[in-house]
C-alpha cells in the first residue's frame, strides 16, 4: 500500500540535472533486429529554475536511445540555444515564462529559444524543433548543436514544431504563428522540397492571435486551425497570462489549396475547442476529414480572468472534423470518436496526408481518479475504433507512441511502436517496444535507463543511413 500511495503522489515532471551516455543497455525480453537506427526524443527540461516560468517553456533536452541488431545504448544533451549558453555562462536563470526576460539580465540578451518541442529528420539534416524559433541543427549521434537553420535565409521568424512530410514528394510543409512578432494574428506558410531547397514563404492575418501548435495537411489542401487559447499583449503587459482561454472568440479553420495561395483560404467556423495534436487528414470527394484529439476546454491555461478551466472538460478525446468543401456550409462538423482521455496521435507516417487504416495515441487510464497522466496506449483503425488497448501499472506513465515500419515495403501498420516509460516505483524509466498490431500483448522488449526520462513532447525515429 505504502508503494502504491508513493506512486500515485510522484509525478515526472522536475528535470534532470546532467547530461549522460549509457553504451549498454540492460534489455528485457528481446530487442526485433530489424530496429535498427535512433529513437530520438525531445522536452523540456531547466537548466536553472525561474519564476512564473510555465512547463511548456523550459530548456530543450534531446534523448536518442540507439538502436543496432538488438543491442541499445542511449545518450542525453541539452540543445545549446543562445539562451542556455547564455543562463550556462552566468550561472543563472535569464528569462520566465514565454521569452520575458527577468529584470536583471543583460540588455543585449535577445534570443529566450529552447528548442523544446520536437526533433525531426528532412533532407539530411536533424532539427530540434520549438514553435517559436527557427529550426535548430543537431548532429546526428553526438546530439551537440550546430546553430539555426534558416534555410539559405529563405525562412524567417518563429516556425512549427510540427511541420508535416508529404510521403509521395518528400516536401516538408510548415507554418509559424506570430509571424509578425509576439502575440500578433498573423501566420506564415511555407515548403522545402525534398533536397531541403526553401521552395515557398508567405504571410496572412489569421481572425485573431491564438497559440496554434499544429496544423493539417492533405495531399492537396492546407488547414490552419484558429482556436481560442488568445495572445494578447495588453494582458501580458498588465502581468496578466499572455495566452488565456476566451471561448467566446469561437474556432475557425482556413483552408487553402496547397496550389493556392493565402488570398484564396476560406475560413469555416465550429464550436469553441482546442487541438493540440492532429493524428492525420485526408481528402473525400468534396470534403476533408481530419482526425484529431480535441479538448472542450484548454488545459493549463487560466480564463482572460485568472479563473481555472474545468478540468472535467480540459481532457482531450479523438474526435473527428468534417469540411464540405462544396460551398454549401461555413461550418466544419465535430464528432467525438471515443470518451477515453487521450493525447500525442501518431501513425504510420507513410500514410501522412492520405486515407489511414491505422493509428495510435496514448491515455490515460479511466480507472484511476486523475485524468493527467497518460499511462497506457491505444490502437485504432482508421475510424476510431479501438482495435487494441495496453495500460501500464498504476502510477507508471507512457509518452508518445512512434511508429517504426518493419521495413520500407512493409503494410501500413506492419511495424513497432517506440515509447519512453516512467516506472513511478523505481523513479526511473524503460524504452518499451510494442508490437504495432498487438499492444494488448504489452511490450515485446523493454530497454532499462538507470535513471528517469522527464516527461517530454515529442520525437521521431531515424533509420540508420
Amino acid at each position: 500500500m505504502q508503494h502504491d500511495a508513493i506512486a500515485e503522489r510522484r509525478n515526472n515532471i522536475a528535470p534532470i540535472p546532467f547530461e549522460a551516455d549509457a553504451p549498454f543497455l540492460k534489455i528485457i525480453g528481446e530487442l526485433p533486429r530489424e530496429l535498427n537506427g535512433t529513437l530520438y526524443r525531445n522536452g523540456p527540461n531547466p537548466q536553472f529554475d525561474s519564476p512564473g516560468a510555465h512547463w511548456f517553456v523550459g530548456d530543450g533536452m534531446l534523448h536518442a536511445f540507439h538502436l543496432d541488431n538488438g543491442r541499445a545504448s542511449y545518450r542525453n544533451r541539452w540543445v545549446r540555444t543562445p539562451k542556455w549558453l547564455a543562463e550556462h555562462d552566468a550561472g543563472r536563470a535569464l528569462f520566465g515564462g514565454f521569452g520575458r526576460k527577468l529584470p536583471d539580465a543583460p540588455a543585449d540578451l535577445t534570443d529566450g529559444g529552447v528548442a523544446n518541442t520536437n526533433i525531426i529528420f528532412h533532407a539530411g539534416k536533424l532539427l530540434a524543433l520549438e514553435e517559436a524559433h527557427l529550426p535548430t541543427e543537431i548532429e546526428p549521434g553526438t546530439l551537440a548543436t550546430r546553430g539555426y537553420h534558416n534555410y539559405q535565409g529563405r525562412v524567417a521568424g518563429s516556425f512549427t514544431a510540427h511541420p508535416k512530410i508529404d510521403p509521395v514528394t518528400g516536401e516538408l510543409v510548415f507554418f509559424g504563428y506570430n509571424a509578425a512578432g509576439p502575440l500578433t494574428p498573423a501566420l506564415s506558410y511555407g515548403s522545402i522540397d525534398a533536397s531541403g531547397k526553401a521552395s515557398r514563404f508567405e504571410r496572412f492575418e489569421a481572425p485573431y492571435a491564438s497559440m496554434v501548435h499544429d496544423f493539417i495537411v492533405t495531399a492537396n489542401h492546407v488547414l490552419f486551425p484558429i482556436l481560442p487559447i488568445t495572445g494578447s499583449m495588453e494582458r501580458a503587459m498588465r502581468g496578466q497570462p499572455p495566452y488565456a482561454w476566451e471561448p467566446d472568440k469561437g474556432a475557425y479553420v482556413g483552408v487553402m489549396k496547397r496550389s493556392g495561395t493565402a488570398k484564396d483560404i476560406v475560413w469555416f467556423r465550429g464550436e469553441a475547442c482546442y487541438v493540440f495534436h492532429i493524428m492525420n487528414a485526408w481528402e473525400d470527394e468534396n470534403r476533408i476529414i481530419a482526425d484529431v484529439m480535441q479538448f472542450e476546454e484548454a488545459p493549463l491555461f487560466p480564463h482572460s480572468d485568472g479563473r481555472p478551466t474545468d478540468p472535467d472538460k480540459s481532457r482531450a478525446r479523438h474526435c473527428r472534423w468534417t469540411f464540405d468543401l462544396s460551398g454549401n456550409t461555413d461550418r466544419f462538423q465535430q464528432t467525438y470518436l471515443d470518451d477515453l482521455t487521450g493525447e500525442f496521435p501518431r501513425i504510420d507516417d507513410r500514410r501522412a496526408g492520405l486515407k489511414n487504416r491505422h493509428g495510435w495515441y496514448a491515455c490515460a487510464n479511466p480507472k484511476l481518479p486523475m485524468f493527467g497522466a497518460l499511462s497506457g496506449v491505444v490502437h485504432v483503425d482508421g475510424n476510431g475504433r479501438r482495435l487494441g488497448h495496453y495500460l501500464l501499472p498504476a502510477g507508471d506513465t507512457i509518452s508518445e507512441p512512434v511508429f517504426v515500419e518493419r521495413s520500407k515495403d512493409a503494410t501500413e501498420g506492419d511495424g513497432w511502436l517506440l515509447a519512453v516509460v516512467w516506472r513511478a516505483r523505481e523513479n526511473r524509466s524503460d524504452l518499451a517496444v510494442f508490437n504495432a498490431t498487438d499492444v494488448e500483448a504489452g511490450p515485446v522488449a523493454l530497454v532499462q535507463l538507470g535513471h528517469r526520462v522527464p516527461d517530454g513532447f515529442h520525437g521521431n525515429w531515424v533509420g540508420a543511413q
